[in-house]
């Protein structure tokens, strides 16, 4: 290859586009050399548009535009710094027939690595061919290495020795056992996924296709932000206020201010307070097992974010919510399975892991994070890469130390959260986790799960990887058993990893082994990840 072509991906929301412009240029700068290095002439397929004032794609009209510039069989490099959009570019990638590159910085600060793996995902769904790497500042040996390969032969191979099949032979007859009544259970009962409108920022990768889906005896239930809305109009300040009060009393801190437009205010707790009660018994009233909201469209201009209620809805020890009109309890003593920005693969696993966990007797608690970013921690007994799992807005309290206690609620950031709201943040307990991430490859349904553990850094530590990331939301250390940095790059198929806590080492395995089996039984393919 001695020319290709590149592409910037970026937010729906101009806000964001306009603050993330500078870091995406300057990754750009960085890339753009190290590629001229090889003798290899790169051209911008958009330029900076000053009306914007940012030169990213900023939607799929755009997308489509620019993709009719650049050749068919051009090699075209996807470099990206930030969150992203995947529908904005992903008509152009499916059609493209050029080799594909998708790039990403190595930052917590600049979330490339999120908006990576998103496009990664999405790529592996759509059957689309691509090749990926990533760089702190593109210049050493893996990532040379890694281009090199790939303006030669037009692919990168990574590292994936760390996954294997997993086979029926391989857990006692007790934990097949488990699994497999987990898993008939949910296909002989059935269970019904509320989804408050699918496609939450373009995440093609997480929209599950009903034909996969009803044969685990999963039917989805399409319900609309609206309808949310619309019932949190008839949630009374009262009842509200109540949430609010439990929530105090159990002493969450929440950071409130004066200023709505910048500060957490107690309207928008109210408000969000509302959304947990609606959500709760919209769930009663259509029968659903789990659900999630896509908030990021939509209801962002009408309401505070769904964070707060997120968090609760995934915690045993929550807030009671009644019937309007029977009083009855709603899910009394359960957690209600939440997916978090309406990815309905974290969604079924959330489900599965519920009924194994509770089988099992485990707490229930799951929550999924983005796989946010990381970097090697000497000190304190570890020496080890610890990466930063870290969701925007929202864990359920059992998975922080010191539970509700020590969860605080600050304001989500103005430029993505116009309307505010508060988050549940905290840090993840140190403890044993079942790591895991349900994916679609060649039409099928596909499992990845291991084992780690959440540890405890020093509190210097934590502050400045929270201070290098969002501050506002909730963090996990986590350190994954058997998989290096590059080999969970190479291999993960999603921006996010679903966790959930066992009380020591052998009963993470256990749990590990019957919800393969479970998911196996389900018709879904397995893999080890990892030291098991």
């Amino acid at each position: 290859m001695k020319k290709v072509y590149l592409v910037a991906n970026g937010d729906l929301r101009l806000s964001a586009d306009r603050i993330c412009e500078q870091a995406q240029s300057e990754m750009e700068r960085k890339l753009i050399a190290s590629l001229e290095r090889e003798g290899v002439k790169v051209v911008r397929a958009h330029q900076y548009d000053p009306v914007k004032k940012h030169g990213f794609i900023d939607s799929q009209k755009y997308g489509i535009e620019v993709f009719r510039s650049i050749p068919k069989d051009a090699p075209l490099v996807v470099a990206e710094a930030v969150w992203e959009y995947t529908q904005h570019i992903l008509p152009g990638l499916i059609t493209h027939r050029g080799p594909i590159l998708t790039v990403a910085n190595w930052s917590g600060t600049w979330p490339g690595l999120v908006g990576l793996l998103n496009i990664n995902a999405s790529l592996t769904k759509a059957g689309k061919k691509y090749s990926t790497i990533w760089s702190e500042n593109f210049d050493d040996e893996f990532f040379l290495k890694g281009i090199r390969s790939w303006l030669k032969n037009g692919s990168i191979s990574h590292d994936v020795t760390h996954v294997r099949p997993y086979e029926d032979g391989e857990i006692s007859k007790a934990e097949a056992r488990e699994g497999i009544e987990s898993a008939r259970e949910i296909m002989d009962k059935k269970a019904i996924m509320g989804i408050f409108d699918e496609g939450c920022m373009g995440m093609y990768n997480a929209i599950i296709p009903d034909e996969l889906l009803q044969p685990l005896g999963i039917f989805k239930e399409r319900l609309s932000q609206s309808t949310l809305y619309a019932k949190m109009q008839t949630v009374t300040d009262s009842e509200a206020q109540k949430i609010y009060d439990w929530l105090k009393a159990k002493g969450m801190k929440f950071n409130l201010g004066s200023n709505g437009e910048t500060d957490l205010t107690e309207n928008q707790i109210i408000q969000q307070c509302k959304m947990y009660i609606a959500a709760l018994r919209i769930a009663d009233e259509f029968g659903c097992a789990f659900i999630g909201i896509q908030y990021q469209q939509g209801l962002k201009d009408l309401c505070p974010a769904s964070d707060l209620a997120e968090g609760l809805f995934n915690n045993v020890d929550r807030p009671p919510v009644y019937h309007e009109e029977t009083k009855r309890e709603l899910f009394a003593g359960e957690a209600l399975p939440h997916f978090n920005e309406a990815d309905e693969l974290a969604g079924v696993d959330a489900l599965v892991t519920n009924r194994v966990w509770r089988r099992l007797g485990y707490p229930p608690e799951t929550t999924l994070h983005d796989i946010r970013w990381g970097r090697h921690f000497k000190g304190d007994g570890l020496d080890d890469f610890v990466w930063v799992f870290e969701i925007s807005g929202s864990i359920p309290a059992a998975h922080i130390e010191g539970g509700y206690s020590e969860a605080v609620s600050e304001r989500q950031p103005p430029v993505y959260f116009k309307l505010g709201g508060g988050t549940l943040k905290g840090v993840s307990k140190p403890g044993n986790i079942v790591w895991s991430r349900m994916f679609i490859e060649g039409g099928k349904l596909k499992y990845d799960i291991g084992l780690g553990k959440a540890v405890k850094l020093p509190e210097k530590e934590t502050e400045e990887r929270l201070n290098l990331t969002n501050h506002e939301w909730p963090i996990m250390h986590a350190v994954l058993e058997g998989v290096t940095r590059d080999q969970m790059m190479a291999r993960h198929k999603a921006n996010h990893i679903q966790v959930a806590y066992a009380p020591d080492e052998q009963s993470a395995r256990r749990a590990l082994y019957v919800k393969a089996a479970a998911m196996n039984e389900l018709g879904v393919e397995v893999y080890i990840c990892g030291k098991v």
